[in-house]
């Protein structure tokens, strides 16, 4: 009988967008906990000295950092070409993202074309990238960030909502032709996290104690309640899921 965890990552390379705090830093953190390598990608990643690498090294992790702007589509393509060079890549979490908060009336193409080429856009191209390498392996685990908004429409934020919504179809559709090849695309949904994407909802004191009073836990979440549910998709233990949209939300959606 075999003594090593499902949920072991030792010897595996993690890709993990959006790295450098929030949601993304706490999904690195966890991946290294289990064992793996982590390259962590951010617009503004400190090349050297960054909290999140810090934190990586201290469990004996390697740790390697690498910038992209994901507004810029000449520059997802540079970042996937930089993870070719880099090695195998075991694990890519999709994470990296923006949020734009205009009424529908008022939401200008600008900022509907940055929050899409952001969150959707660029989120494929490097999915599709990485995502061939895995096929040719016939291993791989790509982990979509997902958002409660890939369920509902959310108030003011169309493109964001538009975007997470195409994420959800995205991780269905990639799972769908890549499952057969052993390639697991799936997307975590957090629900109501205390992170700066959330911070105008927490600084309203209608919204935060109307959103407060729905969730069944009675706290918001912290960016450490997604580290589970990262860390078994990444891993063996999930070897057979694929196509799932999985809600981390406190209870939310099934209010």
């Amino acid at each position: 009988m075999s003594t090593t965890s499902p949920f072991d990552l030792t010897g595996k390379t993690a890709v993990v967008t959006g790295a450098r705090r929030g949601i993304g830093m706490a999904m690195a953190v966890s991946l290294a906990e289990a064992g793996a390598d982590i390259i962590g990608v951010s617009a503004n990643l400190e090349a050297e000295g960054s909290v999140i690498e810090q934190r990586i090294t201290s469990l004996g992790r390697k740790f390697t950092p690498m910038r992209a702007d994901f507004a810029d589509r000449a520059a997802v393509h540079g970042l996937a070409a930089d993870l070719a060079e880099a090695g195998p890549i075991d694990i890519l979490v999709n994470n990296g993202g923006t949020i734009a908060r205009t009424p529908a009336a008022q939401h200008p193409d600008d900022m509907w074309d940055q929050v899409i080429e952001v969150n959707l856009s660029s989120q494929f191209i490097l999915s599709r990238e990485v995502g061939q390498q895995m096929l040719e392996r016939g291993s791989g685990k790509i982990i979509f960030t997902a958002s409660l908004l890939s369920f509902q429409g959310g108030i003011n934020v169309p493109g964001y909502t538009a975007s997470k919504s195409g994420i959800a179809g995205l991780t269905k559709a990639l799972a769908n032709e890549w499952a057969p090849r052993g390639v697991n695309v799936n997307a975590i949904a957090p629900g109501y996290i205390a992170t700066d994407n959330t911070q105008a909802l927490q600084d309203d004191p209608v919204r935060e104690r109307g959103i407060l009073e729905r969730i069944p836990a009675a706290r918001w979440g912290r960016s450490e309640d997604l580290a589970g549910a990262t860390v078994f998709l990444a891993s063996g233990a999930s070897d057979y899921v694929h196509g799932v949209v999985l809600p981390v939300d406190g209870g939310w959606l099934g209010r």
